[in-house]
This record gives structure tokens, C-alpha cells and sequence, in this order.
């Protein structure tokens, strides 16, 4: 069987505003050109995966259900505008954690690439035609250290990259653009 693209995508900051521990639907806001990006990406054969650390549960600021019954919410809100998420994935570990179950190092936990690693398995990727869209350092470094292949970190307030290997964008028509997908 082919492998397949893959596009990796952080939550936080990428697929919503980042608001700081977004748990609820009235903390969640799409950002602006998501839609018909993801449509795009999907149109030009990429499948979707969503990697997203979560350390609000270890906190003890919301619970595992809370993030699962969000994550529902959003498949469903991004399906009625006709876009598919192939697969999630979250961590809920951290290592300064107030909840004694999540309080511990994971590899899944980025900078480790344990997550890309597993969707990676899952979704069959060739790791190095696939590509990562994160807003912060720690999603190019996993990405990096799991093989992806283009590594883009979204910063919407014009910063540039720290890493000569990572590109920047501040929309997600410069995305698409990098991205070379076809419109």
C-alpha cells in the first residue's frame, strides 16, 4: 500500500484561537481561514491529524471528558463545513501536574515526537512528504525529530522562525502557498 501525506496540525493556536486552556465551547473560536484551508490540504491529498498537548488535565483545570466532549464538538462543527479529521490525538501528562494519573513525563508529550510518531503508524505516512503546522517552538521540534518533512510554525504576529529548518506564516493563505497546494 502508498504511504500517504499527512498534515499534522497543533490545536491551539493553528485550529482555534489560543486562549490559554481552551475546555469549553464558549473558549472556542475557529481561527479565520481554517475552513477552506483544510478543505484545500484534503483536496490536494493530504490526510489531517490533529496533535495537541493538553496539560490542563494534569493541571486539574478540566477533565478528560471535558476535552473529549470539546473534541466532539469540533469534529462535528468542522464536518458541517466539509472538512474531515482523519485522527486526534492529546496528551495529558505533564511533568509539574496537580492530577497524580497524568503527573509524569511522556514521550507522547511535545517536544517528543511520540504523537506524530503514532498518527504517523496510523495514518500510514511517508513522514517526509508530510508537514506540521504549529505555533510554538515545541511542535517543530517533534516534528523535526519525528522526520516530517516541512515544518511550518503560524505566527499570525509576523515573528520568524528560531530554527533555519522551520518556516513561518502569518495566515493560511501563506500556508497554502508554502504548502504548494493547488487551489
Amino acid at each position: 500500500m502508498p504511504k500517504n501525506r499527512v498534515l499534522f496540525l497543533d490545536r491551539d493556536g493553528v485550529v482555534n484561537v489560543d486562549r490559554g486552556f481552551v475546555h469549553n465551547r464558549d473558549q472556542f473560536e475557529f481561527m479565520p481561514g481554517l475552513f477552506p484551508f483544510l478543505r484545500a490540504a484534503r483536496d490536494d491529498g493530504f490526510r489531517l491529524a490533529i496533535v495537541t498537548n493538553q496539560s490542563g488535565v494534569a493541571r486539574g483545570l478540566y477533565t478528560e471528558r471535558d476535552y473529549e466532549a470539546l473534541t466532539e464538538w469540533m469534529l462535528a462543527a468542522l464536518g458541517k463545513e466539509g472538512v474531515s479529521i482523519d485522527l486526534v490525538l492529546a496528551c495529558f501528562e505533564h511533568k509539574d501536574g496537580a492530577v497524580d494519573t497524568y503527573r509524569r513525563e511522556s514521550f507522547w508529550r511535545k517536544p517528543n515526537p511520540g504523537m506524530i510518531l503514532e498518527a504517523a503508524q496510523r495514518l500510514r505516512a511517508d513522514l517526509p512528504r508530510s508537514a506540521m503546522i504549529g505555533d510554538n517552538e515545541r511542535d517543530a521540534l517533534a516534528a523535526r525529530t519525528a522526520g516530517v518533512g516541512k515544518i511550518l510554525l503560524f505566527y499570525p504576529e509576523g515573528r520568524k522562525s528560531p530554527f533555519e529548518w522551520a518556516d513561518t506564516a502569518g495566515n493560511f493563505e501563506e500556508i497554502a502557498k508554502k504548502l504548494e497546494l493547488k487551489k
